[in-house]
């Protein structure tokens, strides 16, 4: 009995030294063996480990791919117009003996603050190399692969890789943001004055051009209109004059109606002239003339005119 009571914890002992021995590995992780605070083992693959019980600890890192967004800072390019920047880094462990040298038992945070310090002067030394209308263009593939390879040296003596650098923002400061809107409202509103005066000649060159032609449509039509009403009264003349030439004295009595009619046209036309005035001659021929015959067929009879 006594013999058994020293076995079981004899064995509990050694089934809590094998247990702690023993360590697995994530697929997401890498793992180092320390030995009073130096490198024993390094492990990358996922599956089992073994140590050296309460003598050898286990140290684990993230195996994935991390990201690191940097506070704004403030950059100079090169025509002294400042800038505010701020990046987003992505970022691994490559070596983890060196990364475990390098940043000791405070692991991925001090990496974070120290790689940041390493990303905020390859952002200045690059951004300060080029002018800031560069910085601020939508292509900036170039300047991003710049500070990315900048940082990739810098870093590797960490033991990390940094495997892609991305500005996130690229501002002018607060202070600057009043100044640079005006400006950019007054070259705005100087190019739509210029616009509107370059249309406004444009506009009174097409009006210009449409009176002229409407000047010259206008004079050619009244010049038509003279040559035809000319050819009119020509005809007509030629066709009075054909007229007088083969019976004077119809002639003169058509004329004389035309001019009673000119004469009496209204409603209330007045004409106060002597009996014997020679406006009235046909009339007073025409009722001293005695009753005839019947004029012939086709023959035409002449038509009293209206005393006034």
């Amino acid at each position: 009995m006594k013999r058994g009571a020293f076995i079981l914890p004899i064995l509990a002992a050694l089934g809590a030294l094998g247990l702690s021995s023993v360590f697995i590995v994530d697929e997401r992780e890498k793992v180092l063996v320390l030995q009073f605070g130096q490198v024993r083992q390094v492990k990358e693959t996922p599956g089992l480990g073994f140590k050296l019980p309460l003598i050898q600890e286990v140290v684990r890192y993230d195996k994935r791919i991390l990201g690191l967004p940097t506070q704004p800072l403030e950059v100079t390019p090169l025509d002294d117009r400042r800038l505010v920047v701020d990046a987003f880094a992505r970022w691994r462990i490559e070596n983890l003996v060196e990364f475990r040298e390098s940043v000791g038992t405070e692991g991925v945070r001090a990496a974070q603050v120290r790689l940041e310090r390493i990303l905020n002067a390859a952002i200045r030394e690059v951004l300060g190399s080029v002018p800031s209308n560069a910085v601020l263009s939508e292509d900036r593939t170039a300047l991003m692969n710049r500070i990315r390879d900048l940082a990739r040296r810098e870093a590797a003596s960490l033991g990390v890789e940094v495997i892609d650098v991305r500005l996130t923002r690229t501002d002018l400061p607060e202070q600057n943001l009043a100044a640079t809107y005006a400006r950019m409202r007054a070259e705005r509103e100087r190019e739509a004055a210029d616009e509107i005066a370059r249309g406004g000649e444009a506009a009174q060159r097409v009006r210009a051009s449409a009176d002229r032609t409407v000047v010259e449509l206008t004079s050619d039509a009244r010049r038509q209109a003279e040559v035809i009403r000319g050819e009119a009264d020509a005809e007509r003349n030629r066709v009075y004059a054909e007229a007088f030439g083969r019976d004077p004295e119809f002639f003169a009595f058509t004329r004389s109606l035309t001019a009673y009619e000119r004469a009496l046209r209204g409603e209330n036309s007045s004409i106060v002239l002597q009996p014997d005035s020679a406006f009235f001659e046909f009339l007073r021929s025409y009722e001293a003339a005695p009753p005839g015959p019947s004029p012939a067929p086709g023959a035409t009879a002449a038509v009293p005119a209206a005393a006034p």
